[in-house]
């Protein structure tokens, strides 16, 4: 029998900074909560809006996979590594921190709001040497199907880390109904709706719920509404 742990949009942790809107489903910064520490090596999950012309100043990290997913809007990225690129709506991009690696990120345009996915995967691989990489995925490749956006596989379709995770994107029209088969075992999947109603299981997400399960091979996908979502399949022990 599958395992499940249910986190309501509305139960987020809320982090309201004037320039920086973010919810938290996993604790991160002054949101603790000890019962959502994280989801298997599944760390963070948070779901930023920020202000036009604002943006996170210089900062570290180490030993970290962090994936970014822009919804709305252009976020400037500059790193220790000397890139420089702006990320949009339809992109993907990663970073392995590894042996340490500081970055900033902002707001391109002063007149509109940035919206995005901020996501930490726990390595496999302690102290790599850092690296950086940005995709443009095509939205047509999601369309009422899993498009896979990320992989343990360099020479596989997305983007690579350091885990054996697999992230995929799908727009569904409502009515659209898909099996996911998860690829290794000891592996759950986490689903976090981005728009619509789904039935996942059994189990109804709306918009900005998160599901994840594990102690399963397979989980069915229905579309109640047109929806878009992200599943994040990661191991449970890392």
């Amino acid at each position: 029998m599958a395992n499940t742990v249910l986190h309501k949009a509305d139960t987020r942790g809320n982090a309201n900074h004037g320039w920086l809107q973010s919810r938290h489903t996993f604790s991160f910064a002054n949101y603790y909560n000890p019962e959502r520490m994280h989801f298997g090596v599944l760390r963070v999950l948070n779901d930023d809006i920020v202000a036009g012309g604002m943006g996170f100043s210089t900062h570290p990290h180490d030993n970290m996979e962090i994936i970014s997913i822009p919804l709305e809007g252009d976020l400037e990225h500059k790193d220790s590594m000397g890139n420089i690129t702006v990320i949009r709506n339809g992109d993907i991009q990663v970073m392995s921190a590894g042996t340490g690696i500081k970055h900033s990120e902002h707001n391109k345009n002063k007149n509109e709001q940035v919206k995005f996915l901020q996501i930490w995967i726990f390595p496999n691989k302690r102290n790599v040497t850092p690296r950086y990489d940005q995709i443009t995925l095509k939205a047509a490749d999601r369309k009422n199907k899993f498009q896979q956006i990320l992989s343990p596989n360099a020479d596989d379709e997305g983007v690579w880390i350091h885990q054996n995770a697999w992230f995929h994107l799908a727009d569904f029209d409502k009515g659209t109904a898909q099996n996911y088969k998860l690829k290794a075992e000891g592996n759950g999947l986490y689903i976090f709706n981005l728009k619509g109603d789904l039935k996942v299981d059994g189990q109804t997400l709306h918009t900005r719920d998160g599901l994840g399960i594990w102690d399963t091979d397979t989980v069915s996908i229905t579309a109640e509404s047109n929806a878009e979502f992200l599943l994040m399949e990661v191991p449970m022990n890392g």
